[in-house]
């Protein structure tokens, strides 16, 4: 029996730094040591663990110098104990409490049809003393026991788990929280009051045409104008951003930093995973302290063998989740939670490359705020702007969003509709919630406004996450009608119960909700008709001759006036603010083209009213290329 016997330790003069290491940090350098491992690499290790609150064997096997099937090897010849490199998932049953050992792999029970079942045991080298002692004391255990890696452990239980882990990722919110979930479209009597609506708008037509179409216009102005004013407000908040920019200070540097997850699900992303991965490399987190879940769709083999391609390092786990309806992306999300490790948890996309300090500004932030601060929102830059007007006015409109209209919202305290990319959450309050919903097409926007309901807020910060944009109108046109499916959705979902949405809201994010979702829905699908309505109005004026006398007309043509064009202008001017030089040359004078880009706005919400009734619940993926010359970050 190989048992573990501590080499002495000679010293021929005092060791400074050998002193600052722990008792236990010194122990396990002695049995690294016994396994030959070079001392160079033992030192750098310890002084890691030491910075990071680690251990020595876990900086070494996140370093990439071991390997860890031949790590595990030899702790198991050690131990006098059988290697089991590989399990068969098969031959383990989903139990209760299987799960743990995806979030920390220790011991799994594997079965056999015609011996006994083995207890397979990932041994920790600060524990391999004690292990070794017990072996000792009974060997009777030997035949009942075997070393495994933590990957195969984690690999075995994914499987072993996975048909209930899918339908629970599906069925969970809707089960537990009704009211928030997207799964029932119209939910008790909505249907009834929508079809109750739309008869009384016919009859109205039919009866009554022009003060049905006066009074048509007459909201669609209102709400064109509250659009507007919100907006031009954020602009007018621009300069308020530096302050909250030097808010956050930096956390204790002597306190170790907490593990921080990192999701990124990829469906036909096999073009971009080497770019991908490159990208999460270059995050600036100790690796030992790094949980990155890349999550597949079980029949997506091209993905899933890019990355296996690759050579993940230790930090990455290749997550698959099995076919089952609906094959969206909050679900993959959902399907991964309960493997997250980490307190903070981020959300990539496949083709994101984020800003390597953006994990160590979040987690500051997250010291810094209070407690119900629960979601960050990284900004979004586009970097192939000059690529197509389609991109630019893309790039345009993404500066205003996330370098303009979300900063106002989380300087002003009310609910953030957060992009679908570079959230940072803190993991526990987000399990609670419920996390994403797999019914939702705009998984994003959703969980920011459900969170605020709830009690807990958003902020931005301000290192980007960098991407690409559409650079087809096909691929554009797909992409934004799914996004407006899911406005939909949030807005009916929210507006259940409007009585006690206003309660837990309150009344200014209600009416701000009620302007940034419903706004944003009704402008889009009546912007050809309010162009109509100018266009009659000034023919009509024309006609006349005078205006004077028609005060109502005179009234309505220039609130159509200060809505479209002052529309445009804050639209260009909350895009072109926060841009930089580079970024503004790359957009260049296609900004004159924002009257083209809202109108094939409006086509994708009409596309969208019609799939919310006829497939509600399809994926219009967008496909992602890598990034080429074009960027301009």
């Amino acid at each position: 029996m190989a048992t573990v016997n501590e080499p002495p330790v000679r010293r021929s003069q005092p060791d400074s730094a050998a002193e600052r290491f722990s008792a236990a940090l010194k122990q396990e350098g002695r049995l690294l040591l016994q396994l030959g491992i070079g001392k160079p690499s033992i030192a750098r290790a310890m002084l890691l663990a030491q910075a990071h609150g680690t251990t020595v064997e876990d900086e070494l096997l996140a370093s990439g110098e071991i390997d860890e099937t031949l790590y595990f090897e030899a702790l198991a010849d050690i131990l006098g104990l059988d290697f089991m490199p590989a399990i068969d998932p098969g031959r383990v049953q989903d139990i209760e409490g299987l799960d743990s050992q995806i979030v920390w792999p220790e011991l799994l029970r594997v079965h056999h049809p015609s011996r006994a079942p083995v207890t397979v045991i990932v041994p920790s080298l600060g524990r391999l003393s004690e292990l070794a002692a017990l072996l000792e004391r009974t060997p009777q255990l030997r035949p009942s026991l075997a070393v495994s890696t933590p990957a195969a452990v984690r690999e075995a239980v994914w499987q072993a788990g996975s048909q209930r882990r899918v339908s629970a990722a599906t069925r969970s919110l809707f089960e537990t929280a009704p009211l928030h979930s997207a799964r029932i479209t119209f939910w008790g009597k909505q249907g009834f009051y929508a079809g109750v609506m739309l008869c009384i708008m016919a009859a109205a037509a039919a009866v009554l045409p022009l003060l049905s179409l006066l009074m048509l216009h007459i909201v669609l102005t209102l709400f064109y104008l509250a659009n507007f004013l919100v907006r031009l407000y954020a602009l007018g908040c621009a300069f308020l951003q530096e302050p909250v920019r030097m808010a956050a200070k930096p956390p204790d540097a002597t306190s170790p930093l907490p593990v921080y997850s990192v999701l990124v699900a990829l469906y036909k992303e096999e073009s971009v995973a080497a770019q991908l991965v490159h990208a999460l490399d270059q995050l600036d987190w100790p690796r030992s302290r790094l949980d990155i879940k890349l999550i597949c769709e079980e029949d997506d083999a091209a993905t899933i063998a890019a990355l296996r391609a690759l050579r993940l390092a230790r930090e990455y786990e290749v997550v698959v989740v099995p076919v089952h309806m609906p094959r969206t992306k909050p679900k993959a999300l959902s399907y991964a939670l309960p493997g997250v490790r980490g307190s903070y948890v981020a959300v990539y996309d496949a083709e994101d490359r984020p800003h390597p300090g953006q994990l160590r500004e979040a987690h500051a932030a997250f010291t810094a705020a209070p407690q119900h601060v629960i979601c960050l929102q990284a900004p979004l830059i586009i970097t192939n702007a000059r690529q197509s007007w389609w991109s630019a006015l893309f790039a345009l409109e993404y500066a205003g969003l996330f370098r303009g209209l979300l900063p106002m919202l989380s300087l002003t305290g009310l609910p953030l509709p957060l992009g679908g990319t570079s959230n940072h959450f803190r993991t526990m309050e987000l399990k609670k919630i419920g996390g994403w919903d797999p019914y939702n097409m705009t998984e994003d926007a959703d969980l920011g406004l459900r969170l605020y309901r709830l009690g807990y807020r958003s902020r931005v910060i301000f290192k980007p996450t960098l991407e690409e944009a559409p650079i087809s109108r096909t691929v554009w046109l797909g992409q934004r009608t799914r996004w407006f499916k899911g406005w939909l959705q949030t807005w009916l979902v929210l507006m259940r119960k409007p009585g006690q949405l206003i309660g837990e809201m309150g009344w200014l994010a209600f009416i701000v909700f009620q302007i940034l979702i419903a706004g944003l829905l009704l402008s889009a699908l009546s912007h050809p008709f309010v162009i109509g309505f100018l266009a009659y109005l000034t023919w009509l004026m024309l006609e006349d001759g005078t205006h004077a006398d028609d005060w109502l007309t005179f009234w309505l043509f220039i609130g159509d006036i200060v809505n479209i064009f002052g529309s445009y202008a804050v639209f260009v001017s909350l895009g072109l603010n926060p841009m930089t030089a580079r970024e503004k040359r790359a957009t260049g004078w296609r900004w004159i083209f924002v009257p083209v880009y809202w109108l094939a706005m409006s086509v994708a919400a009409w596309k969208a009213l019609a799939e919310l009734r006829e497939n509600p619940f399809s994926w219009n993926k967008t496909p992602h290329v890598p990034v080429g010359n074009h960027s301009e970050s």
